[in-house]
C-alpha cells in the first residue's frame, strides 16, 4: 500500500503538460436521407441485392420480399452474399432485416449452415424478439449444432442483459456437456460481473480459466487491467503486464513497445518528453484489437496531468456505440479526483445519474472513496464524500 501511495503521489507531483496529442476514437454523424420511392418493397432499383436491401430503411419493410424479387428476376444468390449483407446490417443496428436474411437462408434448405450462422441467429433473435426467443431457438437446435460458438452466443445474450444466474447455469451446463471452453466464454463472464458490480468475482473467473487450462487472450487482459486500474490496484496492473510480456501475445511490435512503455511509466511515475511522443505514435498505429481499453488510457493520461486529453477521451467514449457501464464511470471519476477537478467529478456523476443505460451505483462511489483513503488520499476522499452528499 505504501508503494501505491508513493506512486499516486508521484502522479500528481510529476505530471507534465503535453501538446499535439492525437485525438482518438472519433465518430461521425450520419444524417439519414428522407424517405423516397425506394422505401417501397417492390422498388427494383439498384444493380445489386445489397443496394436494394439497404434502401429499406424502415424496419417494417420486408427484406424477404426484396430477396424473393431478386431471385424471381433470375439472379443468383450465394450463402456468402447473405452472410456478408447480414453482418453489415447488424453493424448498422438493422437487426430485423439481418434476421430476415438469416431466416430466408434457413428456410430455403439448400445452404449448409455453419456454427457461426447458428450463433449469429441466436444473437439476432435476442435483439429482435428478446432473450426467451433466443433460448427457445437454442434449445431447438440439433445436438450437433450446440457447440462452443452457439453456447457462447447465448452466454453473450445473458451477459448483455445482466442475467447472472442464467449465465452461471449455462456455464455449468457447458462443462457438463464437455463443450470445448474458450477464452471468450470467460471474457463474457468477466464482463458480466464487472457490469453488475461484482468485480471481486473477476479473479475467480481467472482462477477457473487456469483450472480448465484455458489460455487468456488479449481481451482477458484488457478486462483484468481495467478492473485493477479502476480500483487503483497499480501493483496488480504491473503484474498483469509482466505476464502479458512473458506470454508474447501476438507479433505486434507496437503492442510490445506499448507494454514496455507502460511498465516504465509505472516504475517512474512520470514520462519524459521522448516517451510521451512514443505514446502518441503508438496511439496512431495500434489496432483496436490491441487496445488496453479506454479505462487504462484514462489512467495513463491522468498521470501525465493531461486534463484536456482526458476530456476528449471521455467525450469520445460517450460518442461511441459502446454501452457505458459502472466501471467506465468509476475510472473517469478516479482520474478527475486525482487531478483535483471536482467540477468535472460533479459533471460525470450528473451524467451517470441521468444515464438511460446504466443505473447510478452508490456502492461503486463508496468503493472508490475507500480506495483513495487506502492509498493515503484522505483529503480527496473527504471532498468526494461531501460532493456526493450534496448532490
Amino acid at each position: 500500500m505504501a508503494a501505491a501511495r508513493s506512486l499516486f503521489t508521484g502522479f500528481i507531483r510529476n505530471h507534465k503538460k503535453t501538446n499535439g496529442l492525437v485525438q482518438r476514437f472519433t465518430s461521425s454523424v450520419v444524417t439519414k436521407p428522407e424517405m423516397g420511392p425506394e422505401d417501397d418493397p417492390d422498388y427494383s432499383g439498384g444493380s445489386d441485392l445489397r443496394s436494394r436491401i439497404f434502401r429499406l430503411r424502415l424496419p417494417k419493410r420486408s427484406a424477404t420480399n426484396v430477396i424473393e424479387k431478386w431471385v424471381n428476376e433470375g439472379n443468383q444468390i450465394t450463402i456468402h452474399d447473405l452472410r456478408q449483407i447480414s453482418k453489415e446490417l447488424r453493424k448498422e443496428h438493422r437487426f430485423k432485416h439481418a434476421l430476415e436474411l438469416s431466416e430466408w437462408m434457413v428456410s430455403r434448405g439448400e445452404f449448409e449452415l455453419s456454427d457461426s450462422d447458428y450463433a449469429f441467429r441466436i444473437d439476432l433473435m435476442a435483439k429482435v424478439f428478446g432473450i426467451d426467443a433466443a433460448e427457445r431457438y437454442f434449445e431447438s437446435l440439433p445436438l450437433s449444432a450446440k457447440t462452443t460458438e452457439t453456447y457462447t452466443a447465448l452466454l453473450h445474450c445473458y451477459a448483455a442483459s445482466k442475467l447472472t444466474d442464467k449465465a452461471e447455469d449455462l456455464y455449468e451446463r457447458m462443462k457438463e456437456s464437455n463443450i470445448p471452453l474458450s477464452a471468450m466464454i470467460y471474457n463474457e463472464l468477466m464482463t458480466l460481473y464487472t457490469s453488475v458490480g461484482l468485480a471481486e468475482k473477476v479473479s475467480l473467473v481467472v482462477e477457473e480459466m487456469k483450472k480448465q487450462n484455458v489460455s487468456p487472450d488479449i481481451y482477458t487482459y484488457n478486462l483484468l487491467i481495467s478492473s485493477c486500474a479502476s480500483a487503483l490496484q497499480i501493483d496488480d496492473v504491473r503484474n498483469i503486464l509482466d505476464e502479458m510480456a512473458a506470454r508474447e501475445l501476438g507479433p505486434s511490435e507496437s503492442w510490445a513497445r506499448y507494454v514496455n512503455l507502460v511498465k516504465i511509466y509505472l516504475t517512474s511515475g512520470q514520462l519524459v518528453d521522448s516517451k510521451v511522443n512514443s505514446v502518441v505514435e503508438i496511439e496512431k498505429g495500434i489496432t483496436q484489437r490491441e487496445w488496453i481499453t479506454y479505462d487504462f488510457l484514462i489512467i495513463l493520461h491522468c498521470a501525465l496531468g493531461n486534463k484536456d486529453t482526458l476530456d476528449r477521451i471521455w467525450r469520445s467514449l460517450k460518442m461511441t456505440n459502446q454501452k457505458m457501464i459502472s466501471r467506465n464511470y468509476a475510472c473517469i471519476l478516479s482520474a478527475y479526483l486525482m487531478l483535483g477537478h471536482f467540477n468535472k467529478v460533479d459533471e460525470v456523476i450528473s451524467q451517470w445519474k441521468t444515464s438511460a443505460t446504466t443505473d447510478f451505483d452508490m456502492s461503486v462511489c463508496d468503493r472508490l472513496t475507500n480506495a483513495f483513503e487506502e492509498v493515503g488520499m484522505n483529503e480527496k476522499a473527504s471532498s468526494f464524500r461531501v460532493l456526493l452528499r450534496d448532490m
